[in-house]
């Protein structure tokens, strides 16, 4: 099983990039996904998430209105784009999968950033210079 995200960069605040995310191995309308990131020094924290229909987004306040997530089956694919980018933005972001195929999405968080995902990335780096 792998995930392999790609898209991120180096950018300035106000700008928008595209995060993609490919999941191989599994049968992927049989997982929710989600975006987490990291910042050095921090905990992982939730970006988003989308069920495996694609018919129930969630985000993380700071992103909402600002950052979309999407997925398109049958190319296996989750994307995360990111519009009107801040210097807070900047971090590893990983994506996930969690086997659910419930209309809504469940993850479990345990201290220390932890998530209950089944599988994750190696994360690709963003970085949004002010």
């Amino acid at each position: 099983v792998q995930l392999v995200e790609s898209g991120g960069g180096l950018v300035q605040a106000g700008d928008s990039l595209r995060l993609s995310c490919t999941l191989s191995g599994r049968t992927f309308s049989s997982y929710a996904m989600g975006w987490f990131r990291q910042s050095p020094g921090k905990e992982r924290e939730f970006v988003a998430t989308i069920n495996w229909s694609g018919t129930y987004t969630n985000y993380t306040d700071s992103v909402k209105g600002r950052f979309t997530i999407s997925r398109d089956n049958p190319k296996a694919t989750v994307y995360l784009q990111m519009d009107s980018l801040k210097p807070e933005d900047t971090a590893n972001y990983y994506c996930a999968a969690d086997r659910q195929k419930e209309d809504t999405v469940v993850i479990q968080r345990a201290p220390g950033g932890r998530y209950g995902m089944d599988y994750w990335g190696k994360g690709t780096l963003v970085t949004v210079s002010s």
